[in-house]
């Protein structure tokens, strides 16, 4: 379903009846409400001739009701969006206290702000969205972490529809996609699927370096002991934002009227020496349209909600970019219900529209606030976005 906002121009008004009288041959009578009647010898001279086949007579037309418009791409949102560059589109999900989707609400429920100042909505719709998914996958977790995510994998394929196309990376210190392109074919995405092995490496795996010095005839060195700042786990080399921009370049190219989306499979743990920075891959993510859905495993569960200090790294991208944040329990059943989860709601978003072609151009950013008028709902969107870089 498609609504044209308040900036959407009306029909023109009706020709007088004595004009359009005319244009029909003389047979067209004024009901009291002002719209038309034809006479009844046209119709049964129409009726007579479709019963014979002979079709309708040449020229003969039925009028449409004032204001009905045949059918056109204005009724496709996916059309508007791919014709209207300066269309700002925002995708919106909303949820109710029980973080139950709300699937209900109108056009007239929401507003949308740029930069403080209020936008006339130009496109809404609730139509679900094909989604062009890149799947990123932690393949540096703990050993009983990793035997539970790699029993799940192949139910990821489950999660997309025909319509979706699927490319499919799994992460250490270095991305590494797995798929040659985007996957369209749901055998063959659950043949990659099948081949992905997290069990290569373990970390926690292995000796580690010595920190107390050699010990001399049994005898302890002098000084202090040497006690390592956490001597159970090893040095973390993960680089979660280098994965996160490796795939936001692949999907930046796909088509706007496609939902783009980094579905992302991880313990939250991330090195500090990236070779690309939160800021950096945020405004990536931003100005191609895409968003961040995490399902958290493993240590993510003991960082719900810790966003300061990059503890919580998952969350930081998800909440920026109108993504959604999920956290893997101890079966492998509750992973297999969010991964069907992320899908749903991704697909299956509120998309609202409005005209950018008159924002700042000298800013770069420029932030969106929705705003939904029922009480106590939550909304999950985007922070802002960035112009494009071409005139």
């Amino acid at each position: 379903m498609i609504s044209v906002g308040s900036n959407a121009q009306l029909d023109a008004p009706p020709e007088p009846l004595d004009a359009r009288n005319a244009a029909a041959g003389g047979c067209l009578k004024g009901n009291s409400d002002g719209t038309l009647m034809i006479c009844p010898w046209k119709f049964l001279v129409l009726t007579f001739m479709i019963c014979l086949g002979l079709g309708t007579p040449a020229g003969f037309q039925i009028p449409r009701a004032y204001g009905q418009e045949p059918p056109s791409q204005a009724s496709d949102p996916r059309a508007r969006i791919r014709t209207t560059v300066s269309l700002v589109v925002v995708p919106v999900t909303v949820k109710d206290s029980r973080g139950e989707l709300v699937t209900d609400l109108q056009q007239t429920d929401f507003r949308v702000l740029e930069d403080g100042v209020e936008q006339p909505i130009a496109l809404f719709s609730v139509d679900a969205f094909p989604l062009s998914a890149a799947i990123l996958v932690d393949d540096n977790l703990k050993r009983s972490t990793a035997e539970k995510v790699q029993k799940t994998l192949e139910t990821l394929a489950g999660a997309f529809s025909t319509s979706d196309e699927v490319s499919l990376w799994r992460f250490d210190e270095v991305p590494e996609q797995i798929s040659e392109d985007f996957i369209a074919d749901n055998d063959a995405l659950l043949t990659q699927l099948k081949r992905i092995d997290l069990s290569s490496s373990f970390p926690g795996v292995g000796s580690y370096t010595m920190t107390n010095g050699p010990r001399v005839n049994t005898a302890a060195p002098p000084g202090p002991a040497k006690i390592p700042a956490d001597s159970n786990s090893p040095p973390n080399t993960k680089h979660i934002d280098d994965a996160i921009f490796a795939a936001a370049q692949q999907l930046q190219g796909r088509p706007r009227e496609r939902r783009k989306i980094i579905f992302l499979i991880s313990d939250s743990k991330n090195a500090q020496n990236n070779t690309h920075k939160y800021d950096e891959t945020l405004k990536l993510l931003l100005s191609a349209d895409i968003s961040v859905y995490a399902v958290g495993v493993g240590e993510a569960n003991l960082n719900r909600g810790i966003t300061f200090l990059g503890n919580n790294v998952l969350a930081k991208y998800a909440h920026a970019t109108g993504g959604d944040i999920f956290y893997g329990g101890v079966s492998r059943e509750n992973l297999e219900e969010l991964y069907a989860r992320v899908s749903e709601q991704a697909r299956n978003q509120y998309t609202i529209g409005y005209s950018g072609a008159h924002a700042d151009r000298s800013k770069p950013y420029h932030s969106i606030e929705v705003r939904v008028k029922r009480p106590g709902l939550s909304l999950l969107t985007r922070d802002g976005y960035y112009l494009s870089d071409s005139p």
